[in-house]
């Protein structure tokens, strides 16, 4: 079936409009307007996440800051007890900003976005019950998502801080609340028609810290149903010390996403001799896979250099869009909007040639950006 962009819609319009005198009419066509809306009602919650969502607390710090706290660029890890003086620090010392994050919950805003279908993505989470929990709920109603967040009566809802030097982020999350998702709130009918309407399921791999058996349950729909089941390695860490949880998932996952230090982890902790970005990623695609009706790809991001995608035993290799240093503002989420773009287009059911053009023009939006922001539409063609 044809999608009618909201481009499409309008030269549709002009068309009509210019034979209005002859048809007698000034409205749209009867048979487009059908075709618009049942589009629309095609995508709605085609698309769902899961994961920690968390306030993001983003700042421009330097190095003597990272030293302090033991932190390290590009790098990503959960705050231990020296860390809990940090987010105070940051608040009281230097120029902080607020803005909803985690990362699928930034996926999925990004997705969103750039489908610019109301209704498309949904998105579930623990928040606590508090004003960061309803600043969050609102950002994603301004965003177009339906958010069915979990509240927990006892926590904090969880914070993310963000340090960055030179445009690159180093990230500390506080789960707190996030960290307090129960499996009782994904079964609930209101929550798991969501998860049965959803014909693409991301998870980033940071939801594995949490709720392993939530993803379980997901992952074995996804296969029951032929749905297409998509995860992220997220950070090394994760593949480090979650590696049992993370290969249960990963015998259900259709996509998986990673940068290359995370990819080069896993390789690492999984005891194979090669530090060969694509090598790695064909190995991951080859991993044993619960169902049959679609193949594993990998799609592993290097920064400026180009993305590595693995599919039936080959790779190909797609050039990023190079941006001036002076442009760079901040690369805090662009993995998690690479990965938004890409799901854009696959929910689509696009090219993956296509699907890598939209990543990599959303994570080229957001760098040039403060925190995983965007503009008010999209400019992806």
């Amino acid at each position: 079936m044809r999608n009618y962009s909201e481009r499409s819609i309008t030269a549709e319009r002009i068309r009509y409009k210019r034979s209005r005198s002859v048809l007698g009419s000034s409205s749209l066509p009867l048979a487009l307007t059908f075709r618009c809306s049942f589009s629309i009602m095609t995508y709605e919650g085609v698309l769902l996440g899961m994961g920690n969502p968390l306030l993001d607390i983003s700042a421009v710090v330097d190095e003597e800051f990272l030293n302090k706290y033991d932190l390290k660029p590009n790098n990503a890890i959960l705050a231990e007890e020296k860390h809990l003086s940090l987010y105070d620090e940051l608040a009281a010392k230097y120029n902080v900003e607020y803005i909803a994050g985690g990362a699928t919950q930034n996926t999925i805003r990004v997705a969103q976005w750039m489908l610019q279908i109301p209704g498309a993505t949904s998105y579930m989470g623990c928040i606590g019950k508090d004003k960061f929990g309803e600043e969050m709920k609102k950002n994603a109603a301004v965003a177009g998502v339906n958010a069915h967040y979990y509240e927990d009566e006892t926590a904090l809802t969880g914070t993310c801080a963000v340090c960055v030097v030179g445009g690159e982020r180093s990230l500390v999350a506080n789960l707190s609340a996030a960290n307090c998702y129960k499996i009782d709130h994904l079964k609930r009918p209101e929550n798991w028609q969501l998860v049965e309407k959803a014909n693409y399921i991301y998870i980033a791999g940071f939801f594995l810290t949490v709720s392993p058996d939530s993803i379980q349950l997901v992952a074995e729909h996804a296969a029951a149903k032929n749905k297409v089941f998509m995860m992220n390695l997220s950070a090394p860490f994760i593949c480090e010390f979650f590696r049992d949880a993370q290969d249960k998932a990963l015998h259900y996952v259709d996509f998986v996403f990673g940068t290359e230090t995370e990819a080069r982890t896993f390789a690492r902790v999984h005891g194979w001799e090669t530090g060969n970005v694509e090598e790695i990623a064909v190995k991951i695609s080859a991993l044993p896979k619960a169902s049959r009706t679609h193949k594993r790809i990998t799609v592993i991001t290097q920064g400026c250099d180009p993305v590595v995608v693995a599919e039936d035993g080959k790779v190909r290799l797609f050039p990023v869009i190079l941006l001036p240093k002076e442009k760079l503002v901040d690369t805090n989420g662009a993995g998690d909007a690479f990965v938004g773009g890409f799901l854009s287009q696959l929910v689509q059911e696009k090219s993956i040639d296509d699907c890598v053009k939209a990543g990599c023009y959303a994570a080229n939006v957001i760098i040039q950006r403060s925190g995983c922001t965007y503009p008010e539409k999209p400019d992806f063609r």
